[in-house]
């Protein structure tokens, strides 16, 4: 082959190559613009007196793990989709950075403030529910969790809550909690007990996402599954966890109590495409009676 066809082969996949890689960035350049594009952009102004020091920040799930200083893994089991932050300042030298993240579902969302919240503190009407500290305020709205936090040290909860209540009423989304919440009876429930598990319910993988409760006589959860056929083959799966189960009637399409030892005592059935149940009763404790509540609630 003569230097003059090599060199003519050589600039021909020298051609195919660019228009390889312009290919590929007319293709990504969209994605790329869209991320993001949903979650609202924090504004340090919304707040009078405060400007914006420094660039906005931007973090997708490959990135966030630098940002949290390594404790992403919870947000990456809720979902986590995007964030945007930006830092604040004023005059006196006070600085407040805020955090919003967006998640796949307003749930899941709903499920990590439920996870970061100071359970020593009620909750308050911001958003779906929010939290203020003298240095720290967080809430949820729609798909999106909402960080913000003060420094220096100091009782920072004056502007705090001006920025949640600015910030709340800019982002769009549900203002109610997930739907589960109510499946779960009211009488015996622990205030604020009901949060979401993002994976393995009562460490059962075969129990993959669902709604877990404390009451005074153990733990009920809630599993939906897509279909009956679904629920039916989750069920026997966590059966086959359990040695000595037995069958009892009157609970659900099918029911089963064991006893584990992690677990303690349980109880769990299936209503319809549900998985649902009561684990960690202590020895001599009955889980029926509140099985039967949960089942009518699901019924």
């Amino acid at each position: 082959m003569s230097t003059a066809v090599r060199r003519r082969l050589t600039a021909r996949a020298v051609i195919r190559l660019r228009l390889a890689l312009l290919l590929a960035s007319l293709v990504l350049a969209p994605a790329l613009l869209w991320a993001g594009e949903d979650v609202p952009t924090p504004d340090c102004s919304v707040v009078p007196g405060w400007t914006q020091k420094g660039p906005l920040r931007s973090f997708e799930p490959d990135t966030l793990f630098d940002y949290m200083n390594g404790n992403a893994e919870g947000y990456h089991a809720y979902g986590f989709v995007f964030m945007k932050g930006v830092t604040c300042v004023n005059d006196a030298g006070d600085q407040i950075v805020i955090d919003i993240s967006e998640f796949g579902d307003a749930d899941s969302a709903w499920g990590i403030f439920i996870a970061n919240r100071d359970v020593r503190s009620p909750n308050e009407p911001i958003g779906v529910a929010g939290q203020v500290h003298p240095r720290q305020a967080t809430f949820v709205k729609g798909r999106y969790y909402v960080e913000i936090a003060a420094s220096p040290a100091g009782d920072h909860s004056g502007p705090l809550r001006a920025f949640t209540g600015a910030l709340a009423a800019r982002i769009s989304g549900r203002t109610t909690p997930p739907e589960e919440v109510a499946w779960f009876p009211e009488e015996g429930l622990e205030p604020d007990s009901v949060r979401l598990v993002p994976q393995s319910v009562l460490g059962l993988r075969a129990l993959r996402r669902g709604f877990l409760a404390q009451y005074p006589e153990g733990r009920a959860f809630v599993v939906a599954e897509d279909s009956v056929e679904a629920a039916t083959a989750t069920l026997e799966k966590v059966r086959g966890h359990f040695t000595g189960t037995a069958d009892i009637d009157g609970i659900g399409d099918a029911a089963f109590t064991a006893t584990d030892e992690y677990l303690g005592g349980v109880v769990l059935f299936r209503r319809g495409t549900r998985v649902a149940g009561v684990a960690n009763l202590a020895p001599g404790v009955e889980g029926t009676d509140l099985a039967r509540r949960l089942d009518d609630v699901l019924r």
